[in-house]
Order: structure tokens, then sequence, then C-alpha cells
């Protein structure tokens, strides 16, 4: 091979390369918005259930003003006694992490904040968002899914 033949080669591989990282970035961060979707919807779908579970009146809600909400996410992983049973019923094996953040800390909000609110007012949790101040790849910020 001549010199002139490696170099036209190495052109074209380093070319190819740096097409193709774009490629490669795009496809890293639509898996992490995959997965923190799924975290969302995993953690909203244990609250809710909580939220069925005290309505019906299986577990004892010792706060007022919680209105049938876990009063943490903590409480999710835990599990709350079952009233006239003795077990407990747990609604969560362990507190998804935020793929964006890498941490296992949530923004939370309660029944009375604000639905737009970005302190939560500890009453309960009504809601999580993600505490990430990125955007996604359609322009719409992670904290607003």
């Amino acid at each position: 091979m001549t010199l002139l033949e490696v170099l036209v080669v190495t052109v074209i591989l380093i070319t190819l390369a740096a097409a193709a990282m774009p490629v490669a970035k795009v496809g890293v961060k639509r898996h992490k918005e995959l997965e923190l979707r799924r975290n969302l919807r995993d953690l909203r779908t244990a609250i809710d259930d909580y939220k069925r579970v005290a309505s019906q009146g299986l577990v004892l809600q010792t706060d007022v003003e919680a209105e049938g909400y876990p009063p943490d996410l903590d409480t999710l992983v835990e599990g709350v006694e079952q009233v006239g049973a003795n077990r407990k019923l747990k609604f969560l094996r362990r507190i998804p992490v935020d793929p964006m953040t890498g941490e296992v800390e949530w923004g939370l909000r309660s029944y009375q904040d604000d639905h737009d609110s970005r302190s939560w007012g500890r009453q309960n949790v009504y809601d999580v968002y993600s505490l990430s101040q990125g955007v996604a790849l359609d322009g719409t910020n992670y904290e607003d899914w």
C-alpha cells in the first residue's frame, strides 16, 4: 500500500466516525428519556394505587389533610398496614433512579400545591417530576413531564 492510500482510508474512517457520533448521542439520550417516562409512570401508578386502596378504607389514614395520598415516596416502598389483615401493602420495590440526574431524588407535589408548583407542601405526594433542568429531544423540559 502506498502512503496515499493509507491517508485516504484514514480520512474516510474519520469522516464516518464523526458522522456516527451524533447518532450515538441521540440514541443514548432517547434511551434515557424512555427510562424516565417508564419510571415516572411506575411512580404515578404506585401513587394512584395507594390512593385507590386508601379511598376503599383498606389502610388507616392518620392525617386528614393527606386526601388519601401517601405522605412520602418511602411509604410506597415500606408499605402500610392493611386494615383487618395482619400484612403490609407495598406499592413499589424501590424508588427508581431519575436517569437524567442519576439520583433517587424526585420533585414532589402535594394535592394542595399548585399544578405547576416547584416546591413541595409536604402534606402528601400527589405527583412526581424530574429535577433535571435539561431539554428533551422533542423540545420540552424534563421537569414538565
